[in-house]
């Protein structure tokens, strides 16, 4: 949807799969493993952990980020492998992608989905957690009544829930989530490297 991997040569395959093949162009000695599903609680034993030298979080619900974050924690406890992990907060309705920060979850602000993250994570003792967030203001998606449930209604038959009560869905752009994804990826490769550096200096 607003990878660099979706072109009209795409559409209609798994970006997956289409993503391992821009992986082997760049790199064809790469080892890629695929997953063709949502990551949720009841999968994540399907996920080798152990194998991983760090995991990214940039799943969208609540339910399977927690599930990552406490996979995290168990693997790292004992810590014979310290296994880090970053999450990504809400990317949705924002528009300046000059305002993403890298924090604790416990110092963002202004981000709903951090808010969230950060009360569920305290009732589970989560001390701490590294986050890409933004305090940008969500905006607000402008609301034209051509395409309103209240006016041009696509639910189909049977349906019990009244339109009225259709949840607000975030809108998305190409140039914040991929900004946000860019920074994820520079903490995780410092990291490592930071890591290796100081198991040198330990020898």
């Amino acid at each position: 949807n607003r990878q660099i991997i979706a072109t009209r040569k795409t559409i209609g395959k798994y970006k997956t799969d289409v993503m391992k093949e821009r992986i082997l162009d760049i790199n064809p000695d790469a080892v890629v493993r695929i997953h063709q599903c949502f990551f949720l609680p009841e999968n994540a034993d399907d996920f080798p952990f152990e194998e991983y030298d760090y995991i990214v979080d940039a799943v969208d619900t609540v339910t399977a980020k927690i599930a990552l974050v406490m996979k995290a924690k168990e693997l790292n406890v004992p810590k014979e492998k310290d296994i880090p992990i970053i999450s990504s907060m809400g990317a949705g309705n924002k528009l300046d992608g000059s305002q993403f920060k890298v924090a604790d979850i416990y110092k963002t602000k202004v981000c709903p989905l951090a808010k969230v993250m950060r009360r569920e994570l305290k009732k589970r003792g989560v001390r701490k957690l590294k986050v890409v967030y933004s305090e940008e203001v969500p905006t607000r998606p402008i609301e034209d009544m051509s395409i309103s449930c209240k006016a041009h209604c696509v639910c189909p038959p049977g349906v019990q829930r009244k339109c009225t009560d259709r949840r607000a869905i975030p809108g998305s752009t190409a140039f914040t989530p991929s900004v946000m994804g860019l920074i994820m990826a520079g903490e995780i490769v410092n990291d490592i490297a930071l890591g290796e550096e100081n198991r040198r200096k330990k020898k």
